[in-house]
């Protein structure tokens, strides 16, 4: 091919396990952050060392893969209407944190989400020894992030985190489409108005 740099190709496995080569791209992926868990191996890091002049001084001997990591796109869409983007002023906006859990994003309380960009707003990474482990993480993480103001997709990607064929690590292309009852879920509620309305319901039961 001639490619002298850090990038990203791309393979798709069939049932048996076999792998296919779809594309190579000269620049990172969404899905980078995997790659770097996994491996260890800061790409980023690497394009502009090599962009720099220097020379790539890793061997394909020296890629190991430890452990499993999950990347979620956090966007800002609803996806009970076909995924349609949503915006507005983020409300409130709170990220996880803690031991193999990775966020990349730009947001914040305030943050306007317009119709002009991607529906990105963040991507939430995790890692583990295990895959089961590694959903496990995942679906706390999600239901620690919160945002409001706009619609996102963390309640479809925490009911994925929780589907038994997926924690089994069961899914192909074609895992929405077999599992419409991920798409279940209530509309997240502000913390604070769930406290009021908590508070307000005890009020009414004592007569205050």
């Amino acid at each position: 091919i001639g490619y002298y740099n850090a990038g990203t190709m791309e393979f798709i496995a069939d049932e048996e396990g076999n792998l296919y080569f779809i594309e190579m791209n000269t620049r990172i992926q969404v899905e980078h952050p995997v790659t770097e868990m996994v491996t260890g191996i800061d790409i980023v890091k690497w394009q502009i060392k090599i962009a720099a002049g220097e020379p790539l001084t890793i061997k394909q001997e020296d890629v190991k893969f430890n452990g499993y990591s999950i990347e979620c796109r956090i966007n800002a869409e609803d996806p009970k209407n076909n995924f349609a983007p949503s915006t507005g002023v983020i409300e409130r906006y709170y990220v996880p944190g803690g031991f193999g859990i990775r966020v990349e994003h730009a947001a914040a309380k305030g943050f306007e989400v317009t119709p002009y960009y991607d529906s990105m707003i963040a991507k939430l990474i995790t890692w583990a020894p295990t895959w089961e482990e590694a959903v496990e993480r995942m679906r706390a993480a999600l239901e620690t992030y919160e945002i409001t103001g706009v619609k996102t997709t963390i309640p479809l990607l925490t009911n994925i985190m929780k589907e038994k064929d997926f924690k089994a690590g069961r899914f192909t292309t074609k895992y929405l489409e077999q599992h419409p009852e991920v798409f279940e879920y209530e509309e997240h509620k502000d913390k604070e108005d769930l406290a009021a309305i908590i508070s307000a319901a005890i009020a009414a039961y004592h007569g205050i």
